[in-house]
């Protein structure tokens, strides 16, 4: 059984066969005082999600209402804490080395992982989104990657640009168009999840009342499946997304590490190496 309470940043409930993670916004943390442990901690969450034989599916959502996942907000960014935080090497590890690890695993878990995007989904949040089977979200959300956004997609994100290095730069380009990818990457583009569905992007944008209830029957009818069926058609599904994650997820997460250091020393001069 998966151990539940060892968890500060995410909440985890197993019922009937389907473990729900409640990921916390990284902002309760940085309120506490301490760093996020989010990215470290969903990788340890998920690969003992799949060793435990009494869990059939996966549902991600966000903790509140409102709030799927998004990014500390641009003030933490700029804060002296946030500052020396970023060029920490510890934490620097940590947070990358759980970015790859979520990736990988989500990406390799045999089981299926529905996104339940109840809210904003805005940097790792639209990274999660992205890395799930199925999405399912309220119509209003707004989904962007904001880290070229220059603090455009308010109030979230940094102040300066910087590579997606959580997963962005590599699922987006596999959803859109080469064009739309870079886009959405390089200006930061929001869409709302109504728009991304009518795209074809994602597979449902509902309102909220209607959200529970369209989650349940897709858990219902993945749950009526085989279980050995469902885990080998995912692993045939995304054989290409797993090779490509290996393609491009280190290289993004190392040209972040690369930009946040590069934006510290360089502070203050020419802000477009930013």
């Amino acid at each position: 059984m998966t151990d539940a309470s060892r968890y500060r940043d995410l909440e985890i409930e197993t019922k009937e066969q389907v473990a729900t993670i409640r990921i916390f916004s990284p902002m309760k943390a940085i309120r506490a005082g301490r760093p996020p442990d989010l990215h470290w901690e969903l990788g340890s969450a998920l690969s003992e999600l799949r060793g435990d034989n009494s869990v059939r599916v996966i549902v991600l959502t966000g903790a509140e209402d409102g709030e799927f996942l998004a990014p500390p907000t641009t003030e933490a960014y700029s804060s002296d804490r946030g500052r020396n935080t970023r060029t920490d090497p510890g934490w620097l590890w940590k947070t990358f080395t759980g970015i790859l690890r979520t990736h990988q695993t989500m990406a390799e878990i045999e089981k299926p992982i529905v996104a339940r995007v109840n809210g904003d989904a805005i940097g790792f949040g639209q990274s999660l989104m992205f890395a799930s089977d199925i999405i399912v979200a309220r119509e209003d959300a707004r989904v962007a990657d904001m880290h070229m956004g220059m603090a455009e997609v308010e109030p979230f994100g940094p102040p300066y640009g910087i590579v997606p290095g959580d997963g962005g730069a590599a699922l987006v380009p596999l959803y859109m168009t080469p064009a739309k990818a870079k886009e959405y990457l390089m200006l930061a583009k929001p869409y709302t999840a109504g728009e991304l569905a009518r795209l074809g992007i994602i597979n449902y944008a509902v309102p909220v009342a209607e959200l529970d209830a369209l989650i349940e029957d897709i858990i219902g009818r993945l749950l009526k499946r085989s279980a050995y069926a469902l885990a080998w058609t995912k692993r045939v599904a995304n054989r290409r997304l797993a090779h490509h994650l290996n393609l491009t997820l280190d290289a993004g997460a190392a040209y972040e590490m690369v930009n946040f250091l590069q934006i510290e020393r360089l502070r203050g001069n020419d802000k477009t190496l930013g």
